[in-house]
């Protein structure tokens, strides 16, 4: 066993990054199933990103979403409109999402600039992180002309895979579209109601 010390508090954490600690243990070990946890990919992004995550979330996507927008739009010389938009259904109009920019009717870019190691997660299963799949389905729900969506991740701190996206086409997803605009129409029905009923006084 190698001992190591350390004179301060931040060249320690420093020291621990990338590395299985006894802290961490449980973030990485599977006992059911076989999909790798967020630990696994933690200590993948720990090893390739510049700096560790200390932004908000929210405020990091806010400020990196023009920038990975242009990326998108460099990439594949496509020409989106950025306007400020919400779309609502012609049947339903609590039925919505805002797009982060969109081709015509037919074609969307979502833009997700995520921890990186839900960036390094998505990159390496090429599947919608689940906590997003209710936001994808939305577009198609919402959109009967939509296609295509393009959900784009970026994170400049991997510089080895700081841009990619997956491509969603409506013909793979129909079938979950179809079961929650369903669900969206009877939820907003059963709220019609109980709305009326207390306004009725």
């Amino acid at each position: 066993m190698k001992i190591q010390l350390y004179q301060s508090k931040e060249e320690w954490m420093f020291a621990r990054r990338g590395k299985i600690t006894g802290s961490r243990l449980k973030d990485i070990v599977v006992k059911r199933g076989t999909g790798k946890k967020k630990g696994y990919y933690e200590l993948i992004a720990e090893r390739l990103a510049i700096e560790p995550d200390t932004e908000d979330v929210m405020a990091r996507g806010n400020r990196l979403e023009p920038e990975a927008m242009e990326r998108f739009i460099k990439e594949t010389g496509k020409k989106v409109d950025t306007s400020l938009v919400i779309w609502s259904r012609d049947d339903n109009e609590s039925i919505a999402i805002s797009p982060d920019g969109f081709i015509g009717k037919t074609e969307a870019v979502e833009v997700k600039c995520l921890s990186s190691a839900s960036h390094i997660e998505a990159w390496l299963t090429q599947e919608i992180p689940s906590e997003y799949e209710m936001q994808v389905y939305q577009y198609f729900i919402v959109n009967d002309n939509l296609e295509t969506l393009y959900l784009t991740f970026y994170d400049p701190r991997i510089p080895c895979k700081d841009f990619f996206f997956l491509t969603i086409n409506r013909k793979d997803i129909q079938e979950q579209v179809d079961e929650y605009l369903e669900y969206q129409k009877t939820t907003l029905a059963e709220i019609d109601q109980i709305v009326n009923t207390l306004t009725e006084f």
